[in-house]
């Protein structure tokens, strides 16, 4: 049954509506960034407690992510169904449910029920992505989007740099280090529950967390957040889309949606690999816990400069194209610059720097393809948003390759998997983005 909630049309609007509508948008990037950024210090976390490989340990990556392609195209029509902001509390609930299935794991010591749990998570979140990203596309100007979603980019980064540190400092001891190191001459039993009481750390704090979003999800479907309007078409789109009956007629999408899911892949390798790169350099868990914060800081650092300079002084289409050609350039020098260096009070080989200033290099990239993708959709902006968002599972999928090289060679080696990713990159900001049709012709 459809929902009889009133919409507004975007342009109807007044300056304050949006605004407070962005500010709103801007909140719900702040919880994605801090539910979802916290994977990288579970990545080392349960690779300890539940004895994990390296391939399995980012299990957690791809239950996580995963979800975002089975459910975005779902999530479309029930966001038809119920409406935005019902839709939205309903993904927060499923947020909160998933936070609480890491009750009964953490008890049993079970990482397929904690994996349960991230799909879980995963799956409220492919939802209010699936809401939240058209909001801030169309809420205002179409040449200052990259603008609006670089501001969502700082919540959500922001986010990213809290969760890891405060997720740290709630579950880990000063203490562990000598028990990580004491852990591989224990007998069975006293491993065992070592391993019990480590893992049975995350019950309290993912309690609190689900009560919290179990909250947050019924006050944003009391908020004054509008209804929007995404079916009405310009009398220019309507006509260029006259003979348009699937969404796969739109070429500059369906590439889109392959940037999306190469990009986010290379962001979440960037993320949530560099722990353990760190650890392979002999640095410990506790003192490479912050280096997810440093690469998300220059993330930061790259929205700023975006924020400033578009559309003012650089165009939105020149500042993805810089970005993916840092990407490739600093993939090159993680590959094969080398020497031991002392930065920030950290002694590491030079090449994990590279690593952190990704951040910089995939900071405009996201913010680049979305509006580019969704020009011209018309009454398939909702569905096109929906395909884009299954590009997120890139992120489940991009980390268990980098596990799988890294097993079989060096984690060093592994990521030679980011540079097909730039490479596809460069051609999208450079000539895919363009494409109107499929075929020669272009």
């Amino acid at each position: 049954m459809k929902s009889t909630t009133l919409t507004v049309d975007v342009s109807s609007l007044s300056k304050r509506d949006t605004t407070v509508s962005i500010l709103l948008i801007g909140l719900l990037f702040f919880i994605f960034g801090f539910v979802s950024w916290v994977n990288a210090i579970l990545i080392p976390y349960f690779k300890i407690a539940c004895e994990l490989t390296s391939f399995q340990s980012y299990l957690v990556a791809f239950a996580f992510y995963i979800a975002y392609f089975i459910m975005s195209v779902p999530a479309s029509y029930l966001l038809k169904a119920v409406g935005f902001k019902k839709g939205m509390m309903i993904g927060f609930w499923c947020m909160a449910l998933g936070a609480f299935t890491f009750l009964p794991a953490a008890q049993t010591r079970t990482y397929e029920i904690f994996l349960a749990g991230l799909f879980t998570i995963g799956v409220g979140l492919a939802i209010l992505q699936t809401a939240s990203n058209p909001y801030i596309t169309i809420l205002g100007p179409q040449e200052r989007a990259a603008q609006r979603i670089s501001l969502m980019g700082i919540c959500n980064k922001a986010a990213g740099i809290l969760s890891p540190l405060i997720f740290a400092a709630v579950i880990l001891r000063p203490t562990d280090t000598t028990l990580f190191a004491q852990l591989g001459t224990m007998e069975a039993t006293e491993r065992s529950a070592a391993l019990d009481e480590l893992v049975r750390r995350v019950i309290l704090p993912y309690a609190v967390l689900g009560t919290f979003l179990f909250c947050l999800g019924y006050l944003v479907y009391r908020s004054p957040l509008p209804e929007l309007n995404t079916e009405a078409e310009s009398p220019e789109v309507a006509v260029a889309n006259a003979g348009r009956t699937s969404i796969v007629q739109f070429p500059h999408l369906m590439l889109g949606a392959l940037a999306i899911f190469l990009h986010v892949g290379t962001q979440v390798i960037a993320i949530d690999t560099i722990i353990g790169y760190a650890g392979s350099m002999g640095v410990s868990l506790l003192e490479a816990k912050v280096f997810p914060s440093y690469t998300l800081f220059c993330t930061i650092c790259g929205y700023v400069i975006g924020i400033i300079l578009i559309p003012r002084y650089v165009s939105q289409v020149n500042a993805l194209r810089t970005c993916t050609l840092l990407g490739a350039v600093f993939t090159l020098c993680i590959l094969f610059t080398q020497g031991t260096t002392t930065f920030l009070g950290h002694m590491t080989d030079v090449s994990i720097w590279f690593v952190v200033l990704l951040g910089l290099a995939n900071s405009l990239i996201w913010a680049g393809i979305w509006p580019l993708a969704l020009d011209g959709l018309g009454r398939f902006t909702k569905l096109g948003a929906s395909i884009l968002i299954m590009g997120l599972c890139g992120n489940a999928i991009m980390p268990l390759l980098y596990g799988y090289v890294a097993d079989q060679f060096d984690l060093r080696t592994a990521y030679w998997v980011l540079l097909p990713c730039y490479v596809y990159l460069v051609f999208y900001a450079i000539k895919g983005h363009r494409l109107r049709t499929w075929g020669f012709s272009n």
